[in-house]
């Protein structure tokens, strides 16, 4: 893979965690009951023009 494609992908990747980070952590602080429970969490990734649909599940525990 070219070294455009790598820093491009990198880049991509680094602001998709930062700012999901940032609105996992805005929505725990912002509702009620969180501490001490377990949420059921889905990213989607999409890409059109090469028909990419990748899914990753997880759980987050409240704060």
């Amino acid at each position: 893979m070219s070294e455009d494609f790598n820093m491009s992908m990198r880049k991509f990747l680094k602001q998709v965690g930062v700012t999901s980070q940032q609105a996992i952590e805005d929505a725990m602080r912002n509702a009620e009951g969180t501490s001490g429970k377990s949420f059921e969490a889905k990213m989607v990734l999409t890409i059109d023009g090469i028909e990419l649909e990748h899914v990753v599940t997880g759980k987050i525990e409240g704060a």
